[in-house]
């Protein structure tokens, strides 16, 4: 009876083991070698700068408050609340100690294209690298460059503020299991350059999904509702729908959606508002053809 139950036991641990080692290897955080970096060649700081604008990284790397030519030291500090906790924006200025200006182009291109931090930590997809590995390498190594060129500060964020089992990094993996891969979003039954630009811009660097598609409980997006709107991650409001079966742009032009981007005016000579204002503020940045281009995107958008 004991050896019966030894056995049973070692068993059990047996399976416990090797079922927690295969979680580990299905989980573990995924990198992109050294290697696959080198032999881009010199980087574009001045792509790099649309890029950043593309990816309206002031929004929530700034200072909060921040004005001018103040936004663009990226000394974080904005608190984002969420269903999950409040994540705290991390320094992403060149200071070498409190920002990214001792990563090497490897550490940045897989924080931004896997979610994998320099000390090989899984990150939180408050920070879009779910939408962020659609990026290119080269954008990835300009933008990296051109973040190089702004002034440095020495702010440190306080650690995210999150509950149990939110706090657990090693469950990221199982988020990124679920939900993350590099894959267009959408399939396009019309798909010319102009748009595959667009449906880049949209789904890559401009991440906008990240705030217009619903997401279920575990906070990954219902696919089957692409920019379809979605409550406001922030507690108040809601996040307009942007597809072509929108109540509210969905009898929009191309061309009126392009102005809206340039201009923040509707067509209706309403303007933008809410946390929009900053994410038109960065589009206004952008070359009237990468306007031009997300506009044709979303009106391919596929009706739901």
């Amino acid at each position: 009876m004991i050896r019966r139950f030894i056995r049973l036991l070692l068993c059990l641990i047996g399976v416990a083991v090797l079922g927690g080692g295969a979680f580990y290897l299905v989980t573990a955080p995924d990198t992109l070698p050294e290697s696959h970096w080198a032999g881009l060649g010199a980087p574009d700081p001045a792509n790099g700068q649309m890029v950043f604008w593309a990816g309206g990284c002031v929004s929530c790397h700034s200072a909060p408050g921040s004005e001018g030519d103040a936004k663009l030291t990226l000394s974080g500090g904005l608190a984002l609340k969420s269903p999950f906790g409040t994540f705290h924006v991390p320094n992403i200025s060149p200071d070498e100690k409190a920002g990214i200006g001792g990563w090497s182009l490897a550490e940045f291109g897989n924080a931004m294209k896997r979610g994998v931090g320099p000390g090989g930590e899984h990150l939180y997809p408050s920070f879009p690298y779910a939408s962020y590995s659609r990026m290119s390498d080269k954008d990835v190594n300009d933008l990296f460059a051109f973040l190089k060129t702004l002034p440095k500060s020495a702010n440190v964020a306080p650690p995210h503020e999150l509950p149990f089992p939110y706090n657990i990094r090693l469950a990221l993996g199982g988020w990124k299991f679920l939900y993350f891969n590099d894959q267009p979003r959408v399939a396009l039954a019309k798909s010319d350059d102009k748009i595959k630009r667009g449906q880049y811009l949209v789904e890559g660097p401009g991440h906008c999904g990240e705030c217009h598609t619903p997401r279920d409980a575990l906070g990954g997006f219902q696919a089957d509702q692409w920019l379809a709107g979605a409550p406001n991650p922030e507690g108040k409001g809601r996040i307009p729908d942007i597809t072509p079966a929108s109540k509210s742009i969905g009898g929009w032009s191309e061309a009126d959606i392009a102005s809206y981007l340039e201009t923040g005016f509707t067509p209706d000579f309403d303007s933008v508002g809410g946390s929009m204002v900053d994410v038109q503020q960065n589009i206004a940045h952008l070359p009237a053809a990468d306007r031009e281009a997300i506009a044709a995107y979303l009106k391919a958008v596929p009706r739901r």
